[in-house]
């Protein structure tokens, strides 16, 4: 039984290690006021947790800048730098952008989009050009999904206008898509894989945080996934009611990621950014909706 035991801690260990190998970070406005020490702090038990790449959400939030060169977020990412992390730098983000496509037509869809990726192109040529930090791919903060691109022409353009992006890049680029249940798993699956095809690293949030769609529903869009998707597994519990500001607690990890490569959403919900979420409920800040 003792031998038992020991194999399943091992076991156990791997799978935790192995989850955060990649974290999500989402950068927000009141993470200023955490000191250089405590950042240090946390990059260094992020490295020590098994964790090789850091993903930032974004460095563009609207009015929100996270971009400046001397600014918190550059020097936060230096210090992780320092600890061996390869970052994933996110670009620029609309917050209205999940109203915006709510209201658009297909065209007008297109056109949004293209502006959006302007934007974000402007985004990596600035960090390129002021923070001159190594960076391992560019992470573009406008999620996907299968309601707003159920239609095939949708997602002929999309793809189209990503590939064209990505070719613009001197990185790999990163997307992230979450599942509404409007297609059918098995077209879910082969719309992404061709999205990956296009040397795009596609990265399927497993929507166990939100609870949105029942479990066996999450697996049978998990299942469907080729193996170079990779999978976000959320480390949070939504708390917040629909139509209320975005709030979540900290949970545990529980999809089995298989052949995929994993990455965790978000930092501030594993036990050593404890400091992170303690710091934004003290200054009462909000979270910010990740889709």
């Amino acid at each position: 039984m003792r031998r038992f035991l020991l194999i399943m801690c091992l076991l156990l260990g791997g799978a935790a290690a192995q989850a955060d190998e990649r974290i999500f970070y989402q950068p927000l406005n009141v993470d200023a006021s955490l000191s250089e020490n405590q950042w240090r702090t946390i990059w260094r038990d992020t490295a020590k947790q098994g964790a090789h790449t850091l993903i930032v959400q974004w460095t563009a939030y609207g009015d929100s800048d996270f971009g400046s060169a001397t600014g918190w977020l550059a020097n936060s990412l230096k210090l992780a730098r320092e600890q061996g992390l390869n970052l994933v730098l996110g670009l620029s983000m609309d917050p209205a952008y999940y109203q915006r496509i709510n209201e658009l037509d297909s065209a007008g869809l297109a056109s949004y989009w293209q502006a959006q990726l302007g934007q974000s192109l402007a985004q990596q040529q600035k960090l390129r050009k002021d923070w001159k930090l190594p960076v391992n791919g560019w992470y573009l903060p406008m999620e996907l999904d299968d309601l707003h691109f159920l239609a095939p022409d949708r997602r002929q353009t999309l793809q189209r206008q990503l590939k064209d992006f990505a070719g613009k890049l001197d990185a790999p680029l990163h997307v992230s898509v979450f599942s509404a249940g409007k297609l059918a798993p098995q077209v879910n699956g082969q719309w992404l894989g061709e999205l990956a095809s296009a040397r795009i690293q596609v990265w399927w949030q497993d929507g166990v945080g939100t609870g949105r769609l029942p479990a066996l529903v999450r697996n049978g869009y998990a299942n469907a996934l080729p193996c170079s998707i990779g999978i976000v597994q959320e480390a949070f519990r939504q708390i917040s009611a629909a139509g209320q500001p975005f709030r979540a607690e900290p949970a545990n990890l529980q999809t089995s990621p298989g052949c995929h490569p994993t990455a965790v959403f978000s930092l501030r919900y594993r036990p050593w950014g404890k400091v992170i979420l303690d710091n934004q409920h003290k200054t009462k800040g909000s979270d910010v909706q990740n889709h």
